[in-house]
């Protein structure tokens, strides 16, 4: 599928959900009573929805207020400043990090912002939570947040132990070893390289071969097979999984991302399923159905083949190209061919694990009889790596390695997101958190015919369709100078990325200022 084929399949998806609706296009309709009393009556008391979590501890601001520009003139000047030694095309506005608290930022210019984008869903539990301060203020932590060690050389004393009251504690089923890297891009990467390692290892054992050949030792030194073998990973449309060279070949969800760096041409690219949502709605079964087993069909097909391909690599949601979903059966049966056709599974949940689906891992929720071969991780774990099996852990040092692989002081901050996450029950209140969105995001779907379409999400990982690239982009400013700051992905998808302790009364507060924003594009 072309970028080209796939907004297409988006188009006729926008198109059945709003026909089933009965909505026809509207260029400018106006927000009349009947809207506003379509948004009052389905939408209900939204933030009275009782949370299993805590209110935020010590207390945050109950509302957004602006004083100015988002950007304002504060942000643009320091941007204009490291403009002269940095790129700083991406940047949104500079955050007031003291100021800030709990689910709300504060920019420089004096802005208190609902932040529902928590730095690229990365921060976990708020700005300065009280647990997360005393990992620093602690002075037994003193050690260890003032010498970054070669971990992998010389691993600090208690690090076991750590290992496995942190890491090893939320490990996925049936996954026996952890990797620590540095970002989700390092764990990604270095996890497909544990793959290639275990396959080859796996293939010499087979011929009865213990060592590598002298052949081997020599060719991988210039490139060369067969100690550079053409071995290949599978990927899928609209996947995003980093931006090192071997990530960059499995991502297909932007042309920035890809652009003027070389690649592996040979490596395969599967259709990833193109949904009608809700996907729960018996109307869009069959049609789900038939497209679900129209990828797999494909996937099929590919890796019968070409035999090269020895993994395959898949978002439990594909985040950055559209929050895009599939069934637990798409998964579970993409697990079963996989596995008969002896191809490694890696699950790449950097960005959906950590609570925030409703399951401490996205992939749970597929009920897989066989776990993956590897399960990568970072942002909201604040430290990155990968989980797998004992056969993926390869035999010699230094072949999956770098200076500091992870940083110990993230790990002293996972203490404290596991402690907040398991005391307040944050699993928990994501799966009840996330319904109030869904439930709220359909009213105003309903509010405002033809604006929105798809709702859809598991957990807080909620997203919504409008009609359009440009209307999306209207939205997202729209929104953030009103005081929500929000993501955008795909080509016209608003993603909620917030933190784990953002509850049905932040939603009720989000929801609120959508609608305002979508009655005001009425008028």
């Amino acid at each position: 599928q072309s970028t080209t084929d796939l907004e297409r399949r988006r188009q006729r998806r926008v198109k059945v959900v709003m026909l089933g609706m009965g909505v026809r296009r509207l260029s400018r309709p106006a927000w009349s009573a009947q809207h506003r009393a379509a948004w009052l009556s389905a939408s209900g008391d939204l933030g009275g929805v009782p949370s299993p979590a805590p209110q935020f501890p010590g207390g945050e601001p109950t509302a957004p207020a602006m004083r100015a520009a988002c950007p304002g003139p504060n942000s643009s000047s320091m941007k204009t400043a490291l403009s002269q030694t940095q790129e700083t095309g991406a940047v949104r506005f500079f955050v007031d990090l003291e100021a800030s608290r709990g689910n709300y930022v504060v920019d420089v210019d004096g802005n208190r912002m609902l932040d529902m984008f928590s730095h690229i869903a990365s921060l976990p539990i708020g700005y300065n939570h009280p647990r997360m301060l005393r990992v620093f203020q602690d002075p037994a932590n003193l050690p260890l947040l003032a010498h970054r060690p070669a971990l992998f050389n010389l691993p600090p004393a208690g690090w076991p132990e750590r290992i496995q009251s942190t890491l090893m504690s939320v490990a996925p089923a049936g996954l026996t070893h952890v990797t620590t890297q540095m970002c989700g891009s390092c764990a990604n990467e270095n996890a497909m390289k544990a793959v290639y390692i275990a396959v080859a290892e796996a293939r010499r054992a087979e011929a009865g071969c213990t060592e590598p050949t002298q052949e081997e030792l020599d060719t991988c030194m210039t490139n060369r097979a067969p100690g550079s073998p053409k071995y290949k990973f599978l990927s899928f449309h609209g996947a995003f999984h980093g931006r090192t060279h071997g990530c960059l070949a499995v991502t297909h969800s932007k042309a920035i991302h890809k652009l003027d760096i070389p690649s592996f041409d040979d490596w395969p690219i599967a259709p990833f399923p193109a949904l009608l949502y809700p996907l729960e709605e018996a109307r869009n079964a069959a049609a789900n159905a038939e497209e679900e087993a129209r990828c797999l069909v494909e996937v099929g097909r590919i890796l019968d083949a070409d035999p090269d391909v020895v993994g395959a690599i898949v978002e439990p949601i594909q985040a950055e190209g559209g929050d895009n979903h599939a069934s637990g059966d798409f998964f579970r049966k993409l697990r079963v061919l996989l596995k008969d056709r002896g191809v490694k599974f890696v699950v790449d949940e950097v960005q959906t694990g950590c609570a925030a689906s409703g399951t401490f891992w996205a992939h749970e929720a597929w009920g897989l009889d066989d776990p993956p071969d590897a399960v990568t991780f970072s942002k909201k774990m604040q430290i990155a790596g990968y989980y797998t099996r004992a056969e993926l852990v390869p035999k010699q040092a230094y072949r999956i390695f770098n200076t500091w692989m992870g940083d110990p002081s993230k790990l002293l901050m996972l203490e404290a997101v596991l402690e907040c996450v398991k005391k307040d029950r944050l699993v928990e209140n994501a799966a009840a958190t996330g319904e109030v969105l869904q439930k709220g995001l359909h009213a105003l779907a309903q509010a405002h015919p033809g604006r929105l379409s798809a709702v859809r999400g598991v957990g807080t990982l909620v997203a919504v369709d409008l009609e359009s690239g440009a209307a999306r982009d209207a939205a997202v400013n729209a929104l953030r100078a009103k005081g929500v700051d929000i993501a955008a992905c795909g080509s016209a998808t608003i993603r909620c990325r917030p933190g784990l302790y953002f509850t049905p009364t932040h939603a009720a507060v989000f929801l609120d200022v959508f609608n305002k924003v979508l009655r005001e594009s009425f008028e």
